[in-house]
C-alpha cells in the first residue's frame, strides 16, 4: 500500500485535508462486507466524532469489559491517530469480536453487508442502553451524568416515560407512520415505528426518488387482507400507506438487490439500473418542507450472484470522492458514481452495483 498511499497523497497534494487519515483495511479471507461498511461509518463524521468522544470519556476498559462498541471505538481511534496520512490497518480485534458475538459471521462464506450494518448498529444501541441502565441504578451517579444519552424511562412503578435515545439513534433513527384508513367509516388509524435504515424494493430503470414514492404508495386491503376496524367492530376494506414522520439525520437506504425467485427456489441478484442522486430531496415526509440530503458514502456489491462476490465502498471526504477496496484506497471522480447505478440490460458484464447508500441531512452538515 506504500506506493498506493503515496500515489493518493500526490493526487491530493496541497489539498490533503488537515488532520484527516485515509487508511485501507486488511481483509481476513472474506471480511470485505465488514471493511466496506466500516469505511462508510468512519466517514460519517457526526457518528465518528461521537464515537471518539464516547471513547475518550470512558475509562480504558479491561479485557473483561471489551465489547463491539469499545472495539469499534478503538479501531476508529487507531486510524485517526496514525502519524502517516495513508496506509493500511488490520481491524483484527474488531473482526474477532464480531465473530464472537454473532455466529452468522464466523464462516468463510460470502456475507451480506446490509445484514452486518444492521447487526452492528443494533448491537451498539444495546450496549449503550445497557450502560445507561447500569449508570442509573448506581447510587453515586449525578443527575447530570444520567441524561448523557437522552431521556430514559424513570417512573417508580415501572411505567415508561420515553425510551432511551442514544447518540446512535440521534444519527440514524427516523420515524415511520403506518396509516390505515377504513373505507367504510373513513377512520384513520396511525401507528409509529422507528427505523435505522430503509429497505427499498427496486425496479428496472428507476431512481431512488421513484423507489421512495413506491415505498409510500397507497395499498388497498381487501378480500383476505381486510383490516379489522375498531370503530366498525368488523373486518373492512381499507387503504394503507407508509410515510416518513421524522426523517433521520443520516438516511441509510438499502436497495433490495437480492430477490427470492420461487421458480428457481433461490435468491437472484437484480442488476437493475437504479439512479441515486448526489443530492436527494425527501418529499414523502409528513413535514411540509422537503428534507434535503447529500450523498457521502456508497457500499457497492461486486458480483453476479448473492452467494459470492465482493464489497467495496466509495466515500466523500472534504469534497473529494475516494474508492476503498480493502487495503487499497484511491481518488475517483464524482462522475464515476454513474458506473454503480446498475444495468438496463438483463445480462451485463458490469456487476458493480450500489447496494447501501448513506445520505446526510443538509441541516446536519450546516450545524456541525
Amino acid at each position: 500500500m506504500g506506493a498506493a498511499g503515496s500515489k493518493l497523497e500526490k493526487a491530493l497534494g496541497d489539498q490533503f485535508p488537515e488532520g484527516e487519515r485515509y487508511f485501507g483495511l486488511e481483509n481476513f479471507g472474506n471480511t470485505c462486507y465488514c471493511n466496506s461498511v466500516l469505511q462508510a461509518l468512519y466517514f460519517c463524521v457526526p457518528f465518528r466524532e461521537q464515537l471518539l468522544q464516547y471513547y475518550s470519556s470512558t475509562k480504558s476498559p479491561s479485557d473483561a469489559d471489551e465489547n463491539l462498541l469499545t472495539c469499534l471505538a478503538d479501531l476508529f481511534s487507531q486510524i485517526c491517530s496514525q502519524k502517516k496520512k495513508t496506509g493500511v490497518i488490520a481491524p483484527k480485534r474488531f473482526v474477532q469480536r464480531v465473530k464472537k458475538e454473532n455466529e452468522l459471521f464466523r464462516s468463510y462464506m460470502h456475507q451480506d453487508a446490509h445484514e452486518f450494518l444492521n447487526f452492528l448498529l443494533n448491537e451498539l444501541v444495546e450496549i449503550l442502553e445497557k450502560e445507561s441502565r447500569a449508570t442509573k441504578s448506581s447510587p453515586e451517579t449525578s443527575s447530570s451524568e444520567k441524561s448523557v444519552n437522552g431521556p430514559m424511562n424513570g417512573l417508580a412503578n415501572g411505567t415508561k416515560i420515553e425510551p432511551l435515545v442514544t447518540w446512535v439513534h440521534k444519527n440514524f433513527q427516523g420515524i415511520l407512520t403506518n396509516e390505515t384508513k377504513c373505507l367504510r367509516c373513513e377512520t384513520v388509524t396511525a401507528r409509529d415505528e422507528t427505523f435505522l435504515d430503509l429497505s427499498l424494493d427496486i425496479e428496472q430503470n428507476s431512481s431512488i426518488t421513484s423507489c421512495l414514492k413506491n415505498f409510500s404508495s397507497t395499498e388497498t386491503l381487501n378480500a383476505e387482507d381486510k383490516f379489522f376496524c375498531d370503530k366498525c367492530c368488523s373486518l373492512q376494506e381499507a387503504q394503507k400507506r407508509m410515510k416518513i414522520k421524522k426523517p433521520p439525520h443520516i438516511l441509510v437506504i438499502h436497495l433490495k438487490r437480492f430477490k427470492y425467485i420461487e421458480q428457481l427456489s433461490r435468491y437472484k441478484k437484480l442488476s437493475y439500473r437504479v439512479v441515486f442522486p448526489l443530492e436527494l430531496k425527501l418529499s414523502n415526509t409528513m413535514e411540509d418542507a422537503d428534507s434535503e440530503y447529500t450523498l457521502f458514502a456508497v457500499v457497492v456489491h461486486v458480483g453476479s450472484g448473492p452467494n459470492h462476490g465482493h464489497y467495496v465502498s466509495l466515500v466523500k471526504s472534504h469534497n473529494h470522492w475516494l474508492f476503498f477496496d480493502d487495503e487499497n484506497v484511491e481518488m475517483v471522480d464524482e462522475s464515476a458514481m454513474q458506473t454503480f447505478f446498475g444495468s438496463s440490460q438483463e445480462y451485463t458484464s458490469n456487476t458493480d452495483h450500489g447496494y447501501i447508500l448513506f445520505y446526510e441531512s443538509v441541516s446536519t452538515i450546516s450545524t456541525s
